[in-house]
């Protein structure tokens, strides 16, 4: 695209430069800034980016788009080209569309409550055996992330874009730039119900994706998620494509084996059986992997392929991390965010791994509004069930966790409450004994990584 374009689809005002410009690499931050680069001004709650336009510009950028802000000396910049906007975030969005319109490639988007990025890591690595995939990274899956992703589009031949979201409307304006051709749906939780209020209204959000689904396109759904389960029976104007392990789906896993650190189970592709390695444990994981097996059915990558992009696949960090200690401690790191559903899932996964005592250090889950109560008594509940060996709390709410795993008959001595995470790691450091599996799962916010880190000292 060129600078007439980048004008044309944001209806921006041309204050110095050629319209022919050709714009091909785009860049937000002007510490990362690179010869020829396009610089996009964007406002955050603590700086705003449109003010460092001259700085991108003399390190190397050579068109600067911004908005809100006077271009006092424009014939400082004689040889550069600066674009007035009236909103540079929207404009930034409406020129990543403009550019995926260009490509005619398949287009995955995923949305869901919890297992967006693990997804798409393995659908990523799945679709990227037979075709040159370009995909989102480490949590790029916002208003800013996911047009920066698509701008990195080149000579690319299919497209794996995550969406997050936190409120009605968000996967709508993210489908608006993907325009997906493969909608993927994890599953439908809890995440964010303090903002929604429902799980019924995180359903409608989610569906949002749908909207901007291309003609012939099909939406691939966890159908052992109750409420996406219901909604494909009741829809009658998409075409679906399913995968699962309770009820009858287009792609089931069976005869599944969880061990410490890997799955495996067997599936028909193609009315053939096969047997799939997951390199990670836990049976969230096999979903991901059926997930992924759907993708590559869609898109007739052999099932040869599809089984050996599950097996190599690679985790982003701090999603499931499993690392050994000195005593042979065991640690596993889901420290990177935290619903009602991951926790359930992290907490099997501690169970099922073999250990001698199995701690859990749970910390406050976030953005749960007037459900942030019921939804961590629930998690004490589920620990309690488990018959976990050890309970940490760490955090306000998270007392909740500890007061309900009590009243579920988790004996008292084995709950520890505890302020902060420097009280948790010089307990975890006096306490520790050999062959623990210790367990850390909380909001990103709550910061458990320092815990994993001084852990590992």
């Amino acid at each position: 695209m060129n600078v007439e374009d980048i004008l044309d689809v944001t209806k921006g005002k041309l204050i110095i430069g050629n319209i022919e410009e050709e714009c091909e690499n785009f860049c937000t931050d002007t510490r990362k800034i690179q010869a020829n680069d396009v610089y996009i001004g964007l406002k955050g709650e603590n700086f705003n980016g449109n003010e460092y336009y001259e700085e991108a510009l003399n390190k190397g950028a050579k068109v600067a788009i911004i908005s809100g802000i006077e271009v006092k000396n424009p014939e400082m910049f004689q040889d550069k080209t600066i674009i007035e906007v009236e909103d540079s975030l929207i404009a930034f969005g409406q020129i990543a569309a403009y550019k995926r319109s260009l490509y005619n490639i398949p287009v995955v988007q995923i949305t869901g409550s919890v297992g967006k990025t693990s997804t798409r890591d393995i659908i990523g690595n799945v679709v990227s055996t037979e075709y040159k995939t370009l995909k989102t990274e480490g949590n790029m899956n916002n208003a800013i992330g996911l047009p920066t992703t698509v701008l990195k589009l080149k000579d690319h031949e299919a497209l794996v874009v995550e969406s997050g979201m936190n409120h009605f409307g968000e996967i709508r304006y993210l489908g608006k730039i993907a325009k997906p051709t493969i909608a993927v749906i994890t599953n439908v939780g809890t995440a964010h119900i303090g903002l929604l209020g429902s799980r019924e209204n995180i359903l409608k959000a989610k569906l949002e994706i749908l909207e901007s689904l291309q003609p012939g396109g099909t939406v691939v759904i966890n159908n052992d998620n109750d409420l996406l389960h219901e909604w494909a029976i009741e829809d009658r104007e998409y075409r679906k494509y399913t995968f699962g392990i309770d009820n009858k789906s287009d792609v089931m896993a069976y005869d599944i084996n969880i061990y410490n650190d890997y799955s495996t189970y067997k599936v028909k592709i193609n009315k053939k059986e096969y047997n799939v390695t997951v390199p990670v444990s836990g049976k969230h994981f096999v979903y991901n992997s059926l997930c992924a097996i759907a993708i590559g059915n869609l898109l007739n990558i052999s099932p040869e392929n599809i089984i050996k992009g599950i097996k190599e696949f690679e985790l982003t960090k701090r999603r499931m991390e499993v690392d050994k200690i000195k005593n042979n401690i065991t640690i596993i790191n889901d420290s990177y965010n935290a619903s009602y559903d991951s926790m359930v899932a992290a907490i099997d996964y501690l169970k099922e791994i073999d250990g001698k005592r199995k701690i859990a250090i749970l910390g406050d889950m976030f953005e749960l509004g007037d459900f942030a109560e019921e939804l961590h008594r629930k998690v004490g509940a589920y620990v309690a069930k488990k018959d976990i060996d050890l309970l940490i709390t760490v955090g306000e709410n998270s007392k909740f966790i500890a007061k309900q795993a009590i009243e579920n008959g988790m004996d008292s001595n084995k709950v520890i409450e505890l302020e902060s995470n420097e009280d948790a790691i010089k307990y975890l450091k006096d306490n520790m004994k050999s062959e623990d599996v210790l367990l850390l799962k909380a909001a990103n916010g709550m910061e458990f990584a320092e815990i994993y880190d001084a852990l590992q000292k």
